[in-house]
């Protein structure tokens, strides 16, 4: 099984994470399931940006962003050539390095 490594987020995950990842899952459920509290404001259906991230490593194991992805990641804070929004990246065979970014373009957490 594939690891997914969170690096630190002074915020969501201070001290980094290391945790396996069923392949099949997306980034986003993994980190849900493993207590990393990446926002997802549209409940994962690809229509915000709040789950943003960087795949810093491992990302040519995922499949290629469909057009609905590329689109709304066209809209998100600090966009980079490694973006990708968590709720559509499907974890595959390979490990998997991850940057949860600063910011986010929703101004307002929805958990608060």
């Amino acid at each position: 099984m594939p690891q997914i490594i969170i690096l630190p987020h002074e915020e969501i995950c201070p001290e980094g994470a290391v945790f396996q990842a069923e392949p099949g899952t997306t980034v986003c459920d993994a980190a849900l399931a493993h207590g990393i509290e990446i926002e997802h404001a549209c409940e994962k259906s690809c229509a915000c940006t709040t789950c943003h991230v960087y795949i810093r490593e491992g990302g040519a194991s995922l499949a290629v962003a469909e057009e609905l992805e590329e689109d709304m990641l066209d809209k998100a804070w600090g966009l980079e050539p490694d973006s990708r929004l968590s709720c559509q990246a499907v974890v595959g065979d390979t490990d998997l390095v991850v940057e949860i970014p600063k910011y986010t373009i929703n101004m307002v957490s929805e958990r608060h």
